[in-house]
């Protein structure tokens, strides 16, 4: 398996990550009858962290699906290399840091780390051309 098809497995884990670390305190302050029932009440206030880290997975379930259809079309052309294993690498490095400045509530800093992971979408792009 390559690189880059590694690296989208990673960027699932990612995903998988930040939608426990966003549903974990919703859990545990509205319990289990909340978490299985049809959550017509979702009024119990979370923490600042747990509403960032929604929206943190949110903006990573928007621009994962991108980042998928440039790996496996350049997987399946044959397209990959050292270019877009790199394009993958810098998509994930900007995920994590803006996984991570998100819940830390630092807004400069979560809009460069985006734009970074959106370059390397375009990175891995770049080996269609």
């Amino acid at each position: 398996m390559t690189t880059d098809l590694w690296i989208l497995i990673a960027a699932v884990a990612l995903q998988w990550t930040l939608i426990m670390v966003a549903a974990t305190p919703r859990l545990l302050l509205n319990g289990i009858p909340w978490a299985v029932g049809n959550r017509h009440d979702d009024s119990v206030e979370v923490p600042r962290w747990a509403d960032r880290a929604q929206r943190a997975s949110n903006n990573l379930a928007e621009n994962l699906p991108l980042f998928a259809i440039v790996v496996l079309v350049v997987h399946a052309v044959g397209a990959g290399n050292d270019t877009s294993a790199l394009g993958a690498q810098i998509f994930l490095g900007g995920r994590l840091v803006h996984a991570a400045v998100f819940l830390a509530g630092v807004p400069v800093a979560r809009t460069l780390s985006w734009a970074v992971s959106v370059g390397g979408i375009f990175v891995v792009a770049s080996t269609l051309l």
